[in-house]
């Protein structure tokens, strides 16, 4: 007697249609919308602790007529994309250098291993002794805690690049310049995208950490205000607009990579 072949709950190879993973996606934040409101309305937390969805809301739009959190945006988002753009502009060509070629490995690859495990936090009062508590100080808190976990991301998605396809570019007597810049770094491509849109995740976290300290205006800035006159709403309120930004950040890469990237998605 032949067993029925069971079902399986984790199907690796399914596809799911957008809108109804977008529906899925909505459900599961309405879902949390829905235990926070309910948790408020039943006054199993005092609202100095967890002020209601309403109360949140009510507080943002506050806010947002009397021009702080428009202003706090533009601050915010000024310094992540500075930041960003220096971290990507340096670590990209680093990563592809260290990840082709042995002796710049060997030379660059332990240093910055052992710079990356050291805590950004520690960072903060040397930067703040060594810069002050200008835009700078701010710049290369977010570049510390991207740069050097990025630049490691970009070498490993070069090393990932099969050896096969630079051996085809010896064998055809093309130089090592264009092995590199029409072999390895087109197939490297993918991963590097990829690892510039997690580190971007990363640097919205360095940024709060830049902004708590030493700060007086953007978006970390008036969640550290807040803290000292008990404005849970305000807090909460930014930390919600904080992850929509997060979220909005990471589609819009994940958007572009696979329009620049679409054979990725036809080899599947």
């Amino acid at each position: 007697m032949q067993r029925r072949p069971s079902r399986r709950l984790l199907n690796l190879t399914a596809t799911i249609e957008p809108q109804r993973f977008v529906a899925i996606a909505c459900l599961a934040f309405l879902l949390i919308l829905g235990v926070w409101w309910a948790v408020t309305e039943a006054g199993l937390v005092r609202s100095l602790f967890l002020p209601s969805p309403p109360k949140v809301l009510h507080r943002l739009i506050s806010l947002a007529q009397s021009g702080d959190l428009a202003n706090d945006l533009v601050t915010s988002l000024a310094r992540i994309a500075i930041a960003f753009a220096l971290s990507c502009a340096l670590a990209i060509p680093g990563g592809i250098l260290i990840g082709s070629y042995r002796v710049l490995d060997a030379f660059f690859e332990p240093v910055i291993d052992f710079i990356r495990y050291m805590p950004v936090v520690a960072f903060v009062p040397l930067t703040i002794l060594w810069f002050g508590t200008g835009e700078f100080q701010k710049w290369l808190i977010i570049w510390i805690g991207t740069f050097f976990q990025q630049i490691l991301m970009v070498q490993d998605s070069v090393k990932r690049v099969p050896r096969d396809f630079v051996d085809v570019g010896r064998t055809l007597q093309m130089p090592e310049r264009n092995i590199l810049f029409r072999i390895v770094l087109p197939s490297a491509a993918p991963g590097i995208w990829d690892g510039m849109r997690i580190c971007l995740g990363w640097a919205w976290s360095w940024l709060v950490l830049a902004e708590l300290v030493a700060a007086t205006s953007g978006l970390g800035y008036r969640i550290t205000v807040a803290q000292r006159y008990f404005q849970t709403d305000t807090i909460i309120g930014y930390v919600v607009v904080l992850g929509v930004l997060g979220l909005v950040s990471d589609q819009v890469m994940k958007f572009i990579g696979r329009r620049m990237f679409k054979y990725l998605e036809a080899g599947r």
